[in-house]
């Protein structure tokens, strides 16, 4: 029985990389060079790299042509931020993410564009912003565990950047009751952190206690002994 021959065509299209295996190596790349300029964020650097892990997710549920969009969408901000400050960047990604989060509203890939503005939006500073996109995507991910939790987590981060440490710490304590998050310890941290500028010492203690007490393979577990120690 004689092979089937491929046509040149076929070879050529087989040999060409695959537009969202590109994009999203592309985004890995972006989030690791840029790590350091969100590092006092933790939970938000935390949500950009979930993005690739969602992409990646759901790719086979959503429209190619909504995660192509976004890979274009990303690789412009990678661009511009290089070269730009967050602020001029965020301006000038706007009505890419914006086209992009109305016309696939309804499908994942327009819903985790919608979690990465939002993340930009964070950087450039626009609290208010960030948080009506982040609050959308509580019912955007209301199935998915994780990335709801990780919403939450970008929802406390906000509203602590704007001092607003009550609901910031109302956000964070959410995290921490949640079953199976893992971010509990970081919640934790960072609500020590909250009650040590609203002067609850008593509350900040119990915060680092529980992370000694149940997350000793912390990253925030030696710091928080010193601080409890002190």
């Amino acid at each position: 029985m004689a092979l089937k021959r491929t046509s040149r065509s076929r070879k050529r299209e087989l040999e060409q990389p695959d537009q969202f295996e590109t994009y999203s190596h592309k985004f890995m790349q972006f989030i690791l060079k840029h790590k350091v300029q969100v590092s006092t964020a933790l939970g938000i650097i935390v949500g950009l790299c979930v993005i690739a892990v969602g992409m990646r997710y759901f790719a086979f549920q959503a429209e190619n042509k909504a995660f192509y969009q976004l890979g274009q969408a990303l690789n412009k901000y990678q661009t511009l931020i290089e070269q730009n400050r967050p602020e001029k960047a965020y301006l000038d990604v706007e009505k890419d993410f914006q086209m992009i989060v109305q016309k696939y509203s309804k499908n994942n890939g327009g819903k985790l564009a919608r979690f990465v503005y939002a993340n930009i939006c964070y950087q450039a500073g626009n609290y208010d912003r960030a948080i009506a996109f982040y609050n959308q995507s509580l019912k955007d991910f209301i199935d998915h565990p994780f990335l709801k939790n990780l919403a939450v987590s970008n929802l406390a981060y906000s509203h602590e950047a704007k001092k607003e440490y009550d609901t910031a710490a109302k956000f964070f304590e959410m995290i921490v009751s949640t079953p199976d998050s893992g971010l509990k310890d970081e919640a934790l941290f960072n609500l020590g952190g909250i009650y040590a500028v609203t002067g609850d010492n008593e509350k900040r203690n119990n915060a680092l206690k529980k992370i000694i007490s149940d997350h000793t393979d912390s990253i925030y577990f030696e710091i928080a002994k010193e601080r409890v120690a002190g």
